[in-house]
């Protein structure tokens, strides 16, 4: 990779990562930040995102930086994403916050295919979402009488 401009990121917690400018600007969050930013030499705060899941997401990026299309990125990608359940939610979160399409829909695809089968009373148990009380059932049902044509 070239030694071209460096970005500071600061996590929620205050670790800082320097990543090469091209790795920064994957994020078109970041990207808008440093477009905007006057000041120099000032590291970018990612407060909604931890060290750990700052870190994967920077591993994400560089190696799309550095790798073109290929079989080779392909297995990378589906390796990244074999992870405990938590940290592909905190990925997909990451990703939404700094808006990285392609690793949204990378870690939104792994968690539809973790769910793809699975009956409404799975689902709710994976996602520990509690089930609706009868009179929620009967409303839902009145508001999106279309779904259940």
């Amino acid at each position: 990779m070239s030694t071209g401009k460096r970005i500071v990121l600061r996590s929620s917690e205050n670790e800082t990562f320097e990543v090469e400018e091209a790795v920064a600007v994957m994020s078109q969050t970041i990207k808008r930040m440093i477009e905007d930013d006057t000041s120099a030499d000032t590291s970018i705060p990612i407060p909604k995102v931890t060290s750990k899941i700052l870190a994967k997401v920077i591993e994400y990026c560089k190696k799309h930086v550095e790798t073109p299309e290929s079989e080779e990125l392909k297995s990378f990608d589906a390796d990244f994403v074999k992870v405990d359940k938590q940290a592909l939610f905190d990925l997909i979160i990451a990703a939404n916050y700094l808006t990285i399409k392609s690793l949204l829909d990378l870690t939104c695809q792994t968690a539809a295919d973790m769910i793809k089968g699975m009956t409404g009373e799975e689902i709710r148990k994976f996602f520990n979402i509690s089930s609706p009380t009868p009179e929620e059932e009967e409303e839902n049902r009145r508001e999106n009488a279309w779904a259940f044509d």
